[in-house]
């Protein structure tokens, strides 16, 4: 399976609400959405029939993430929340927008793309969809971080080690799509600050110069799924449910671990 088309599958099965983008280009991923989506890139050259509401960003994700109330395209971002105890809407209670899916394929540098879970997990939760492009090098040349191939995924690999070892509380799927490979996120944890406190270790000790030591596991796809086994497990079911009935994280994230470990794990 494609890359977009395991994308467009997500955005089936998942039941998101809305949509964030990071990394346009010409919008080839973008005209998949159908629910209110925010696209960001510094540069994007659309040339594609988009078929959502969709707010287009010219800006840099650092930039778009530093601004007051990103995603007030989201209906409105922050926004009245019924009192459901009393039956009206008290003044002054208000609900952050929460990203239901969330695309990140900007700037193919893994401190970048790290830059953008972080900023995307401040506005996520438990039952958020978070996926990288480009996890998967084919080989070491198209792993540089400094481009001199076609086709090009940069150090963006390093994600899933990352996030392994310094996020064990979430969930990270390799998937095995074509070409180059993604990684889906589970479990986002908005109140979870250690790769902000410890970014800049983070990136001293994984911003090394060209060539990149690609592990063999990373260029063999060891572990990695089949795109077609995680869009097609049962757990979608269940997490769509505990979005709609606005389950906290005590009652809903373990179980949901557990479900999608049981689908991975069984494939491995």
């Amino acid at each position: 399976m494609k890359r977009h088309e395991f994308l467009r599958e997500l955005h089936k099965v998942s039941g998101n609400r809305n949509y964030l983008e990071i990394g346009v280009n010409d919008g080839r991923s973008l005209k998949l959405s159908r629910v209110p989506t925010i696209a960001v890139d510094p540069a994007f050259k659309v040339v594609t029939e988009i078929r959502c509401d969709v707010h287009l960003v010219k800006a840099t994700s650092d930039d778009f993430f530093a601004r007051d109330n990103p995603l007030v395209h989201l209906k409105g971002g922050r926004h009245p929340v019924r009192n459901l105890r009393r039956g009206r809407s008290p003044l002054g209670y208000w609900r952050r927008a929460v990203l239901d899916l969330s695309f990140i394929d900007g700037m193919h540098l893994f401190e970048y793309a790290l830059r953008d879970f972080m900023n995307i997990e401040r506005h996520s939760d438990w039952t958020s969809v978070i996926v990288f492009d480009d996890v998967l090098p084919r080989n070491v040349d198209e792993a540089a971080r400094d481009r001199h191939t076609g086709a090009w995924t940069g150090d963006v690999y390093k994600i899933a080690e990352i996030l392994g070892r310094y996020r064990p509380d979430l969930l990270s799927v390799l998937v095995d799509s074509r070409p180059t490979g993604q990684l889906v996120v589970f479990g986002a944890n908005p109140r979870n600050r250690v790769l902000r406190d410890r970014y800049d270790e983070i990136v001293a000790a994984y911003e090394v110069p060209d060539p990149q030591k690609v592990p063999e596991a990373i260029l063999d796809r060891v572990g990695a799924v089949a795109p077609e086994v995680l869009v097609g497990a049962g757990f979608w079911r269940a997490l769509r449910r505990a979005r709609a009935l606005g389950l906290g994280r005590s009652r809903g994230w373990e179980p949901l671990r557990a479900a999608v470990e049981g689908v991975v794990g069984s494939r491995l």
